[in-house]
């Protein structure tokens, strides 16, 4: 496969500069063997069945986008990534820019006023090797990508809840580019977080999850449809742009993962009464798909997933996806196109734009069943 199949005009009108008046107003589309239906989210509880497990992605958006001042007063911005692997190790960032910055550097951190910050500093500590292009449609954007240590008063940060409440003090949250805001609004605050997240972690929404209301998992709850939770903290793995023309050449970056034991119980009780897993975005594919054994259920755990999921993948746990409308040649789309086969995803794109569907983070939504070969 080659990158170019997965290609598709969009208009750019089509893309959401704003999310729906409310969460469950999105438009909703959902193919079916009678044609395809067009509803809203809040329908969601009669387009599944009693018996089925919707699985979520409680992953937090972390105010990643950090900016700071070098000594010779050049602006600096961090947008960060995550730790390079565990709890009290260094941090992962892309700077930008990074063409002058040197090993042992320190930088002052900015308030959101643009004030130097009285303690707070961040040490670079070297340039990591594989650098992030910028995507043709703004993409993650900054390019280096460096290991940084973040400190206060000279003294090494040891409290991971210390740094998350530096993120939230001074950090603005990293909405997309193609959401074009010259500054964050209050509103986005609440509106790129779902209603259900709770650990940090995350650079980028799952998306699909922004549609969710409690009311919306109260009448799901109400009809027996069944609610777990995974986490995956989403990152380069899922916004990196893919530059090899070859699908096969493309690498994934590893993004952090867990599914909790609770939901391992689920989802055997789900196969055990005949219900389907519903995941909520692609993010909780990817998790489930991560910790997926023989028998098509799940082991709960944790660690780093890079699953790449492309049309020939064979789906082990979800049987059917609530995503967002994706950008094209993305890794994502990919995903989409496994699940319902490429010719099909692209024939509902092409109807989402004739029909006005909103596309992309604050976009519309649609309601897929995975093809089953015979």
């Amino acid at each position: 496969m080659q990158l170019s199949d997965f290609d598709y005009t969009l208009p750019p009108e089509r893309i959401a500069q704003e999310p729906a008046a409310t969460r469950d107003a999105a438009r909703l589309m959902v193919p079916g063997p009678g044609g395809v239906a067009h509803k809203t989210v809040g329908d969601l509880p009669v387009c599944l069945r009693p018996g089925d497990l919707v699985v979520v992605n409680d992953t937090r958006v972390r105010r990643a986008r950090v900016f700071g001042r070098r000594a010779t007063g050049g602006r600096v911005e961090l947008f960060v990534l995550g730790r390079e692997e565990l709890p009290g190790q260094p941090w992962r960032a892309l700077v930008n820019p990074a063409r002058k910055l040197k090993p042992g550097e320190e930088l002052v951190l900015e308030t959101p006023e643009g004030e130097p910050h009285p303690s707070w500093r961040a040490r670079a500590l070297e340039r990591l090797p594989h650098d992030v292009e910028r995507a043709e449609d703004g993409g993650p954007r900054p390019g280096p990508c460096w290991r940084l240590e973040f400190f206060q008063q000279g003294l090494p940060a040891s409290a991971e809840a210390s740094l998350e409440g530096l993120f939230e003090e001074l950090g603005q949250l990293p909405l997309p580019p193609y959401i074009h805001r010259d500054e964050e609004r209050p509103e986005d605050a609440e509106r790129y977080q779902t209603v259900f997240a709770t650990k940090p972690g995350a650079v980028a929404a799952p998306t699909a999850g922004l549609h969710l209301t409690p009311g919306l998992l109260g009448e799901l709850e109400a009809r027996g449809v069944e609610l777990a939770r995974v986490t995956l903290h989403v990152g380069l793995g899922t916004f990196a742009p893919v530059e090899a023309e070859r699908i096969a050449d493309h690498v994934m970056h590893s993004e952090e993962w867990e599914l909790p034991v609770e939901t391992e119980a689920a989802v055997a009780a789900c196969r055990a009464r005949g219900g389907r897993v519903v995941a909520i975005g692609t993010t909780s594919v990817r998790v489930l798909e991560t910790a997926a054994v023989g028998d098509g259920r799940v082991r709960a755990g944790r660690g780093a997933t890079d699953i790449f999921i492309t049309p020939g993948y064979e789906f082990r746990v979800v049987d059917v996806l609530l995503t967002n409308f994706h950008l094209p040649k993305s890794t994502l789309l990919m995903l989409v196109s496994a699940l319902i086969g490429r010719e099909r995803t692209l024939e509902l794109y092409a109807l989402a734009v004739r029909e006005e569907y909103r596309f992309f983070s604050y976009g519309d939504a649609m309601l897929l069943e995975r093809a089953v070969n015979d």
